[in-house]
């Protein structure tokens, strides 16, 4: 290589090499004492876009996991106010229970219903005052509400809440004696002959699920019809009529269900009468006057008197609101069961049969039935009437508050799991971001441990690269 003086080639290449591992020892200090790897999109363009993503990713996950939770204490104070009131209906059901017995009298029964209407109020309270932080939760306001547990647009969960207000829970309910006559007292005819003129074979829809009778079908077959259909609405046929003004001369029938009874066999005696029907299983109760039974009973399709030809016997229906209609001396008389259908959930019913079973009740066309609620129980009177339809209103909004306290224990389950997988998922994100955008200190440290060498060395040979003109100067001399 030629001696030279003015350009010298040697300290040019020392000084590239200097600033070369000058520029790598920079950027190794900078990664040590950031901790990462990409501090600028210079450092790995494509590394710096995903590490974002990733980032929000992160992020995302970590809200979600504390949304979550929050879902799930918000369930627990719902969970926990239905749990009262559940034991709120369990008290106001053993009052109703205790309202029942033959033992109380009228007095006793307006002491029981002093409880029971505290208690009503007590469960529109707790729904109306039931919040978390600032949300009504049983009031009837919270409606459905999304819960967003991803980190992603539309990754929720949806939870629902019902009105557990005394007004609000209770027994859905529809009965109905039928447009065409059906449980009204019919005057010189049979039950059989009755049926046949009232009921057309048909096709029900309840609650989504078809149902269908025959011809001259009773209620107490339709009933188990709608019963065997699993609509989730509880069907009976029942009878509420009034036997009276029974004589030594009745001579006729009485038929209910499989049983009958010749009334010329009991001389006019009332009482007796009533304990067959009483040992048959029948309610059957003697009023104080002695002079008429009170019969219900359900199951059957209906009540009749067939082939009286003496006597004064009468057949008078409790269920209607139009004036009762008696039988005459001679002659049948029948009354069809009257069909109610009870359910914890909204009833929907449609259909052309309805109008020959429900017409002449709360139904024409269809519907979903009314709501016979907790705020309306009322145990007093003198009978048990009352506290024996209070029962099934207490049983059905029972029913009603561990379906809704069910879904809250499914969603707090479900609430867990979702934590759990937002967790693992976080974790696997997290350390795939570590492994582009963070620092590996030990490759790292290798590197500038390398550079300050390089950095050390190149200092040295551009010193000696400098001297390199003085040996021009031993020329000279």
């Amino acid at each position: 290589m030629a001696l030279s003086v003015v350009t010298n080639t040697s300290s040019i290449n020392a000084q590239r090499n200097l600033s070369r591992s000058s520029e790598g020892l920079a950027t190794s200090m900078q990664r040590l004492s950031s901790g990462m790897r990409i501090n600028s999109a210079r450092d790995d363009a494509a590394g710096m876009q995903i590490a974002n993503r990733l980032t929000s990713q992160v992020n995302g996950l970590g809200v979600a996991q504390r949304n979550a939770n929050d879902g799930i204490s918000m369930a627990q104070t719902a969970e926990g106010a239905m749990q009262e009131s559940s034991s709120i209906l369990q008290r106001m059901r053993d009052l109703a229970l205790q309202s029942a017995n033959g033992s109380n009298s009228s007095e006793d029964r307006d002491a029981l219903q002093k409880e029971v209407a505290d208690l009503q109020q007590e469960l529109t309270r707790i729904a109306e005052t039931t919040k978390f932080g600032g949300t009504s939760l049983l009031d009837g306001t919270f409606g459905t509400k999304q819960f967003q547990v991803g980190a992603n647009a539309n990754e929720t969960i949806n939870v629902s809440l019902q009105n557990m207000s005394a007004d609000q829970i209770g027994a859905y309910e529809v009965s109905g004696v039928g447009a065409t006559g059906i449980g009204v007292a019919a005057v010189g005819t049979t039950l059989a002959a009755q049926l046949t003129a009232g009921v057309a074979g048909d096709t029900m829809t309840v609650n989504g699920t078809s149902v269908t009778y025959a011809a001259a079908a009773g209620a107490a077959t339709i009933a188990t019809a709608i019963n065997d259909a699993n609509t989730g609405v509880t069907a009976t046929a029942n009878i509420d009529v009034t036997i009276g003004n029974m004589v030594a001369a009745d001579d006729g029938t009485l038929a209910l269900g499989a049983d009958s009874y010749a009334l010329a066999n009991y001389g006019g005696d009332i009482d007796r009468l009533a304990e067959d029907l009483q040992a048959d299983g029948y309610d059957a109760v003697v009023n104080d006057a002695g002079t008429e039974i009170r019969l219900k009973a359900d199951g059957v399709d209906g009540v009749e008197i067939t082939g009286a030809t003496a006597g004064t016997i009468t057949l008078d229906n409790n269920n209607v609101a139009s004036a009762p209609v008696a039988a005459v001396t001679a002659g049948n008389v029948a009354i069809a069961a009257q069909l109610d259908l009870s359910s914890s959930e909204k009833i929907g019913i449609s259909g052309a049969a309805v109008d020959d079973i429900l017409g002449g009740g709360m139904l024409a066309t269809g519907g979903s039935g009314v709501l016979n609620n907790v705020e309306t129980i009322d145990i007093s009177g003198t009978d048990a009437t009352g506290a024996q339809d209070a029962i099934s209103v207490i049983d059905a909004a029972l029913a009603q508050i561990d379906k809704s306290r069910a879904g809250l224990g499914a969603v707090q389950n479900r609430f867990s799991h979702t934590i759990s997988n937002l967790a693992n998922v976080q974790e696997n994100v997290s350390a795939s971001r570590s492994r582009i955008q963070d620092t590996d200190f030990a490759s790292e440290t290798a590197q500038m441990t390398k550079n300050q060498i390089l950095q050390q060395a190149g200092t040295s040979i551009l010193s000696q690269a400098n001297q390199i003109p003085q040996a021009a100067v031993s020329l000279l001399g």
